[in-house]
């Protein structure tokens, strides 16, 4: 099973993109598509769902919308494709509010949910929804693409003493990949 996708984005489809892992290209339907970005490195989180006619590789931005997805598919009568419209069109906060809040009418607004499916989510879910994920579970892009940038700066021959010396003021920076933070990080190695 796989728990995330790590690659550049090397296609973007109307309901898929494929990300490119080591020269594998991973076939991923996500709800927006269109919120990645063509050869930008990205980190995919993925839900595997095999089915008697297929196995399909479902993706998400945040390990929240996963959570919010693996969640909706515990409800009777909404599969994969119902819980990815629902994600096309709020966010996972919005979600879980308007389970809460028993908020049928705002459910019924994504497609393939009418008024019974809406209060089954609500009958199955509330109260049972909890997205408090520990701060040191979740990282960001930018977490991500700095661990990435120091162990590339360790492969060149860089002590990890010289490396701790530099996290800090390297993690000040929010730049958009692993590339530009090596280059900040030679800048930084060189002139200390």
């Amino acid at each position: 099973m796989y728990a995330y996708i790590k690659g550049k984005v090397s296609e973007i489809n109307p309901t898929n993109i494929v990300v490119d892992n080591n020269g594998i290209g991973y076939e991923i339907v996500v709800a927006n598509p269109y919120e990645y970005k063509l050869e930008e490195e990205n980190i995919v989180f993925i839900s595997q769902q095999v089915r008697e006619d297929s196995n399909v590789l479902y993706g998400f931005s945040s390990r929240e919308q996963k959570k919010v997805f693996l969640l909706l598919l515990k409800v009777k009568g909404v599969g994969p494709k119902s819980a990815l419209a629902i994600l096309a069109g709020a966010t996972s906060d919005e979600i879980i509010s308007a389970i809460e809040k028993q908020d049928v009418i705002y459910l019924t607004k994504f497609p393939g949910i009418g008024k019974k499916s809406a209060q089954q989510i609500i009958l199955d879910l509330q109260g049972k929804v909890n997205l408090n994920i520990s701060t040191t579970v979740t990282e960001s892009r930018t977490d991500i693409y700095l661990k990435d940038a120091l162990l590339a700066l360790e492969a060149l021959g860089y002590s990890k003493k010289e490396l701790v010396k530099i996290e800090k003021k390297l993690s000040l920076f929010e730049y958009n990949g692993v590339d530009d933070y090596v280059k900040q990080g030679l800048k930084l190695l060189i002139s200390s």
